[in-house]
């Protein structure tokens, strides 16, 4: 049990330089606190005008959600998918033992760009399976009554929230629900107690109220505050209106040892991956070749000098 907590993580900024040219802002993982249920990871790119083209990749022991706010990204892998993503809708990208992908915005010149990358942990009894790509065009939404003001909309991204369930593939018990608040609206959240969630501020202003006893508090742009678990309910409220992302989930015990692209549970299972990645013949094995690409592909950074270790929660 964690306990109700009330914790404000800020994003960082971090350059993705090379082939990317872009900077993204980065809330998960987090020194404190690696996870939010099994997720594990979360960029924000944009919003800014860019070119993206993130070549071919590896990813393992992981799902890739990847959700527009605005623009279009084309969408290719190593299981013969090529897709266009465009707002409303999800790409969810199953790892396994072994995936590559790449991105890019539309076009050949600079584009509107905005949305959120998650990565989401694979348990165990998953992370060592085979890879999968959905793309889902339709999300179920709920209504969620307003104490004042005008009701607010939860669009189900992935797994369960309010009575709703999501049609992706998910392996742990989860939640993530982007929920629209019109201004001048207060809504209260519903949540399950064992789970522990977190609320990230995507646009507008949100205040949330916690505890009754407790004072509100105000998010700005990417902010994200961390509840732990034990809490059915919160309170949320805008004045001007609001984006906001609810994620969360059944706490993730297993360790989790995370470097570059990959998601694994010891050092020697992140350098196998690195060396297949850089090794044609177990590269093209392991992770497969992008459809619809040719050679070109992003080398995988050195391994620091020291034995990458588990990340633990440290509140």
């Amino acid at each position: 049990m964690i306990g109700r907590r009330s914790i404000l993580l800020e994003p960082r900024e971090v350059p993705l330089g090379g082939v990317r040219a872009m900077n993204v802002l980065r809330t998960l993982p987090n020194r404190d606190i690696p996870t939010v249920g099994a997720w594990c990871f979360l960029d924000r790119f944009g919003p800014d005008e860019v070119r993206m083209r993130v070549e071919p990749h590896p990813h393992i022991g992981l799902q890739t959600v990847t959700w527009p706010l605005v623009g279009e990204q084309r969408h290719r892998d190593s299981e013969d998918n090529d897709v266009t993503l465009r707002r409303g809708q999800l790409n969810l990208m199953t790892a396994g033992d072994g995936i590559s992908h790449s991105e890019y915005s539309l076009g050949d010149g600079p584009a509107p760009l905005d949305a959120l990358q998650f990565w989401v942990v694979l348990p165990e009894s998953a992370r060592h399976g085979g890879p999968g790509f959905e793309q889902h065009t339709s999300l179920p939404a709920v209504t969620l009554p307003a104490a004042s003001g005008e009701d607010a909309t939860a669009t189900v991204v992935l797994g369960e929230f309010a009575g709703v369930r999501s049609p992706a593939t998910v392996y742990t018990p989860i939640v993530g629900a982007e929920i629209a608040l019109a201004a001048g609206s207060r809504v209260t959240l519903p949540l399950g107690a064992a789970w522990e969630h977190a609320v990230v501020l995507v646009d507008g202003d949100v205040a949330v109220a916690v505890d009754a006893e407790d004072d509100e508090w105000m998010l700005s742009h990417n902010d994200m505050l961390y509840l732990g678990d034990s809490r059915t309910s919160v309170t949320v409220s805008s004045e001007a209106g609001a984006l906001i992302f609810v994620l969360g989930g059944e706490p993730f015990e297993e360790d989790l040892v995370m470097w570059w692209n990959f998601a694994a549970r010891t050092h020697d299972e992140i350098a196998q991956a690195r060396s297949d990645w850089e090794t044609p013949d177990a590269s093209a094995a392991r992770f497969g070749r992008v459809v619809n690409h040719g050679h070109e592909r992003i080398p995988a950074p050195e391994l620091p000098h020291v034995t990458l270790k588990p990340r633990r929660r440290h509140i």
